[in-house]
């Protein structure tokens, strides 16, 4: 019978002019538009929302997350650098087509140069030669410390990526930003250099720092710096502590870098010349790195043998059959195997460095 459940049960009755639903107590609630009926708060889920496109996902988004304000950072200086080496080369090329790019005989273009421009590039140099160290101490040294100073690298261990995983993406985007930013400084430096190299900083591409600032030197002493900072970092657990050994280390390195490799990079060139005769005339763009005393035969003995009174001194070189002076030289034309060799021999360190920072990630607990 249709009334006996009028009092008690619901029921469903669909017209053409839409579908209501009667309660209990005889009241109908309807959509009143005729089409689709409303899904109750409790009966159906919620429509699903679309995914959100974004260029990075899992665990490097994770990483950019959580250090995006410090990688902003270096994206919008690096751009900033860029956009000034811009800025500055359009100076040094209306000084170049004007005068010249060709230091003349008497160094009056050079001086004039140096007085327009010397501070520009002094500045700049200086600049990129401190970018590697401030990459390792402000981001390198505490990437990882940060985390286990804090005890969020804990949580890694619940997680079902895995370590290896999380070291790989922490270790992994923040580097190939950095790589990202020095090749654009490097390119963008270089093309500001090269019109002018042989007026820039008295032509010293050597010592003046163009060395470091352009090719693949920036990048890989970036590289090899910041990596010693993550392994740092690791090792002490604490940011203060990491950032301060990182520094110390980083000067030891541009010390030794400066001192002793990287002339050694290169191979040295002779020019010989009599002893009483004319000055050198080494090729343009050379760097004298010593000079010698010689005898004939090529035996060498240093600049200061024989430095005593005239007469003695005279009789000094005719015992040790010094008849010849000898300048040693780094061509400019050496300079980019030179600075390939650097490369090279850094990034290797580097590979060992972050295989040393992976092996203990894995073996020991972070």
């Amino acid at each position: 019978m249709s009334g006996g459940n009028s009092g008690s049960g619901t029921s469903n009755t669909a017209g053409r002019s839409g579908t209501s639903t009667m309660d209990g107590t005889g009241g109908t609630l309807s959509n009143g538009t005729g089409g689709r009926a409303s899904t109750p708060a409790t009966g159906g889920a919620a429509p699903a929302a679309a995914p959100e496109r974004r260029l990075l996902r899992g665990l490097p988004w994770l990483v950019w997350r959580r250090h995006r304000t410090a990688l902003s950072i270096g994206l919008l200086v690096t751009l900033g650098a860029c956009a000034l080496f811009a800025y500055e080369r359009i100076g040094v090329m209306d000084f170049l087509d004007a005068k010249g790019s060709s230091p003349d005989a008497k160094g009056e273009l050079l001086m004039e140069f140096q007085d327009k421009f010397n501070s520009m590039f002094s500045s700049d140099t200086s600049f990129l030669q401190f970018v590697p160290a401030l990459v390792a101490i402000f981001f390198g040294a505490p990437l990882i410390a940060s985390e286990q100073e804090h005890g969020t690298v804990k949580l890694v261990a619940t997680q079902s990526t895995g370590r290896g995983r999380w070291i790989a993406a922490t270790l992994g985007l923040p580097l190939a930003i950095a790589v990202l930013c020095t090749v654009l400084l490097s390119a963008a430096f270089t093309w500001l250099w090269s019109p002018a190299r042989e007026l820039a900083m008295f032509g010293d591409w050597l010592g003046g720092g163009a060395f470091e600032s352009t090719g693949p030197v920036l990048v890989a002493m970036t590289l090899f710096l910041t990596s010693c900072g993550i392994a740092f970092g690791m090792l002490i657990k604490r940011v203060v502590a990491a950032m301060v050994a990182t520094a110390v280390f980083s000067a030891a390195t541009s010390l030794i870098w400066t001192e002793k490799v990287r002339v050694h990079l290169g191979t040295l060139r002779n020019y010989t010349y009599p002893f009483d005769g004319e000055g050198p005339v080494t090729p343009r763009g050379s760097i004298q790195i010593d000079d010698w005393l010689a005898t004939a035969d090529g035996k060498l003995f240093g600049i200061n043998t024989c430095t005593s009174p005239e007469a003695t001194a005279d009789a000094c070189r005719a015992k040790l059959g010094i008849v010849n002076r000898v300048i040693q030289y780094l061509d400019y034309p050496q300079m980019a195997g030179m600075q390939w060799l650097g490369a090279g021999i850094l990034l290797a360190l580097t590979v060992l460095v972050l295989g040393f920072v992976l092996w203990q990630a894995h073996r020991r607990p972070l």
